[in-house]
């Protein structure tokens, strides 16, 4: 028969669980009590996370021999190249690449897209830059190019001219809604949005500018069996997940997917959503992380080395696994760190941790 206790003693046992007297519990020192023991809960041990996935390491560079041979030592499978190498010299690059077990599987088009600007010959040298970008992936044995196709307010970008600042919502202030028929804004956040007036019209406008160009890219990127991967965000474009997955997704092409940067989205929202909304889309990744200042009423940060910013790189991980993603990772800056620095790092994310 079980013996029954009074008030008294369930609440004197109760005491004892609860300043970790129980039985089992580990003994810690108590500060301040001449080392006399105070038990606490051991730590829950955490089972190490396990994937199917196996994604590919890579940096971006314009390849030599020697710094594709430095790649491979520190751990990398391949590089991503630069639209500035000609057709010849990336042939002749793929062999030294081939000969070293190495794969240039990109090409990053130096100069950001400016497919909405008003200027007809701006628009048609980004054409010329894009096909050639083509040529020189195709040259490469690459699969894909990064492409930026516009950019609106003040955005910065790679080679780009400066676009006019536009009041926006702050990153955080972002509530898009959108037409499923155009992917036109119906509003980019709560309340009036007359003050963003101008910028809604600059968006729509680039969303259909660079729509139309893309499309006339298509037939160019599927002769050369290059996929044309657009990035977006530091442009001000197509700044959260739904609103950019129905930019690429309009185009009911193979020939042009997302390329996703996860450094570039998080004060918007945070990576793992980006993932998981992209999806299948998404066919290369962006390594590089970023660090939020909770004291900026902006809302914004600053770009820091790997795994040092406000990324969470497990969960992020996660999202990865679920999206069956077996795609390049590539690193892009953290050229303070050694390549061997920078693959250990990568190698720490595809663990999980």
């Amino acid at each position: 028969m079980k013996k029954l206790i009074n008030r008294r003693e369930f609440i004197a046992a109760s005491a004892a669980v609860a300043a970790g007297l129980g039985s089992g519990a580990a003994q810690m020192p108590a500060a301040g009590r001449g080392g006399e023991g105070v038990a606490v809960p051991a730590p829950a041990k955490s089972m190490p996370l396990t994937f199917k996935t196996k994604p590919h390491k890579a940096l971006i560079a314009r390849p030599t021999e020697d710094d594709l041979k430095r790649l491979r030592d520190a751990g990398f499978e391949g590089v991503e190249g630069r639209s500035s190498v000609t057709p010849d010299e990336a042939a002749k690059l793929r062999v030294v690449a081939d000969n070293i077990g190495m794969r240039i599987h990109s090409v990053l088009i130096d100069n950001w897209g400016e497919f909405n600007s008003p200027d007809k010959s701006v628009v048609e040298r980004s054409f010329a830059e894009t096909k050639a970008a083509l040529r020189t992936a195709e040259a490469f044995g690459a699969d894909t190019v990064l492409l930026v196709p516009g950019r609106i307010g003040g955005g910065g970008g790679r080679g780009a001219s400066q676009a006019p600042a536009l009041r926006m919502p702050r990153p955080w202030e972002f509530q898009i809604e959108f037409s499923e028929k155009n992917g036109h804004l119906l509003r980019v956040a709560f309340g009036d949005n007359a003050p963003y007036a101008e910028y809604i019209s600059a968006h729509d406008n680039a969303t259909d500018r660079t729509a139309e160009a893309l499309k006339r890219l298509i037939p160019f990127a599927e002769k050369a069996k290059v996929v044309i991967a657009v990035e977006n965000v530091g442009n001000n474009l197509w700044v959260q997940p739904g609103i950019f997955r129905h930019y690429v997704r309009h185009f009911q092409s193979p020939w042009i997917r997302a390329y996703f940067d996860i450094g570039n989205h998080v004060r918007f929202a945070p990576p793992e959503q980006w993932i998981l909304t992209l999806n299948i889309l998404i066919v290369k990744m962006h390594v590089k992380d970023y660090l939020l200042d909770p004291a900026d009423p902006a809302g914004r940060g600053t770009g820091v080395n790997l795994r040092e910013g406000s990324v969470r790189w497990p969960v992020l991980r996660q999202a990865i696994e679920a999206i069956n993603y077996n795609g390049w990772m590539t690193i892009e800056s953290n050229a303070s760190l050694s390549y061997e620095e920078r693959s250990h790092r990568l190698d720490l994310i595809l663990a999980g941790q």
